[in-house]
């Protein structure tokens, strides 16, 4: 997989859209760390590429969520607990209106 930085891809950009068809993937970067995916993609597979993209976005959300819950200790509540927390949200809701 090719690394390119941000800088190369504004200077050589021809020569990019040249070599990724072949090289399927390149990495670009910022300041040597990598910020995004540059994916060779045609009118056949792009709704297929675009549904892989939101699908690992989506599990990279959840993986976030996760490590955030573990971080805070919440993930280790009872189902008992979860029920309360709802139960309790739903009657502050109903006596604020």
């Amino acid at each position: 997989m090719k690394f390119l930085s941000v800088r190369d891809l504004r200077g050589k950009s021809a020569e990019v859209w040249k070599e990724l068809p072949e090289e399927r993937e390149m990495i670009i970067t910022s300041n040597g760390r990598p910020i995004a995916i540059l994916a060779a993609i045609n009118e056949t597979n792009l709704e297929e590429s675009l549904a892989a993209f939101r699908q690992v976005r989506a599990v990279d959300a959840v993986a976030a969520l996760q490590r955030q819950s573990a971080g805070k200790g919440t993930d280790t509540i009872t189902m008992d607990e979860i029920d309360a927390e709802i139960r309790d949200a739903r009657r502050k809701r109903t006596t604020a209106l």
